[in-house]
């Protein structure tokens, strides 16, 4: 079994030392995203549901880059500065999935790189 490290240029470029996904075995590891514009590389304006929307698209952006979808998704994770922006959050993510949601965990942090207020991660199945 070989890992694939992937790349797109259509999700914002990792900020450090670390791959935007890795596929190994049935399953690829979506590093987190912020609500960051590939095209500008600026954090996008606007309340938590639109930056929460930003995260999604990115995610989906990377695993387009393999083929999937996110029906695929079978884990997020999701890390927020303030627990206060849950409801907002909610509204976004919701827009991105159907019936048979992924498991999810959701936690609030002291600070996320960027200064950004929300990061979502996820894993899925191939």
């Amino acid at each position: 079994m070989t890992d694939q490290y992937l790349h797109t240029s259509n999700a914002p470029a990792a900020v450090g030392p670390y791959s935007q996904a890795v596929k190994t075995g049935n399953l690829l590891f979506v590093s987190g995203q912020m609500p960051v514009d590939p095209e500008t590389g600026e954090v996008v304006k606007g309340n938590a549901t639109a930056k929460a929307a930003q995260c999604m698209k990115n995610v989906l952006a990377i695993l387009a880059q393999a083929g999937l979808t996110a029906d695929n998704i079978i884990k997020t994770t999701i890390f927020l500065t303030d627990m206060n922006d849950f409801g907002q959050v909610n509204e976004a993510y919701a827009d991105f999935f159907k019936e048979n949601y992924p498991a999810r965990s959701c936690v609030e942090v002291s600070r996320l790189p960027k200064d950004v207020s929300v990061e979502i991660e996820v894993v899925a199945s191939l």
